[in-house]
């Protein structure tokens, strides 16, 4: 059994950032069930780089997230591989709440009201910790939202399913750069539950395995990927 180099639970609306080095892996576990956990990818030796969506998408063919697919970079790298997941469906598209979203659904609850039982909302969680790299507004991209899902009908309207990640449900990331990791535990945008309960999520930081193998399943499960996993090697091979 691989023994975690950092372990920390995240319990209402919990916030987080680190600096993650290539190879290490983040395994976030869902400790109750319908977990959501926004998150966002920079990286860190040079932070105008950072996640992007569309290509994610559509070099992918796909709405939605699973292993073993992978987040792209808007410099055409992969930032870091779903190398295990349990769920097999995370939310790309509905990006995060913000104050306003969080106090028509819960009401008003703030610090100077209700001390540590104030209710947070995940754009002010992001720009709270990207603060702490020197980022900002203008450095906040579309985020993933781990452990949710949601489907769209026929005419396009999107819809959240409901109990989706279950007790114990889990995602692996393995990271392929240098990676400034942020995130919140903040409930999903498009969650109808009427009551506040961000649920509680378990984050690991387990050691680097070794190389990406040539046939690595991420690697090879898109051409696109491949190619990304290619700008990677030069990138690395400019900096040694």
């Amino acid at each position: 059994m691989t023994l975690p180099l950092y372990t920390k639970t995240l319990t209402h609306a919990g916030m987080w950032s680190g600096v993650v080095s290539r190879g290490k892996r983040l395994r976030l576990t869902d400790l109750e069930g319908g977990a959501n956990v926004g998150l966002l990818l920079y990286n860190a030796d040079l932070p105008v780089e950072r996640y992007n969506m569309p290509d994610t998408l559509k070099g992918q063919h796909t709405f939605h997230l699973r292993a073993p697919y992978c987040l792209h970079s808007d410099m055409g790298r992969i930032l870091a591989s779903i190398c295990a997941d349990s769920a097999g469906w995370h939310d790309t598209v509905c990006g995060c709440g913000d104050a306003k979203l969080t106090a028509a659904r819960y009401g008003e609850k703030n610090f100077q009201s209700v001390r540590n039982d104030y209710q947070r909302n995940a754009r002010n969680c992001f720009l709270v910790e990207l603060a702490k790299w020197g980022l900002g507004k203008r450095d906040l991209v579309p985020n993933l939202n781990l452990f949710s899902k949601v489907v769209a009908d026929d005419s396009g309207k999107l819809a959240f399913v409901a109990g989706h990640s279950q007790p114990g449900g889990f995602i692996e990331l393995r990271f392929e750069l240098n990676t400034l990791v942020v995130l919140n535990t903040c409930q999903h945008p498009l969650d109808p539950d009427p009551v506040y309960r961000p649920r509680p999520v378990k984050l690991e930081v387990l050691p680097a395995t070794g190389p990406v193998a040539a046939d690595d399943p991420c690697r090879l499960s898109r051409p696109e990927n491949a190619r990304a996993f290619e700008n990677n090697d030069a990138y690395f091979a400019l900096r040694a």
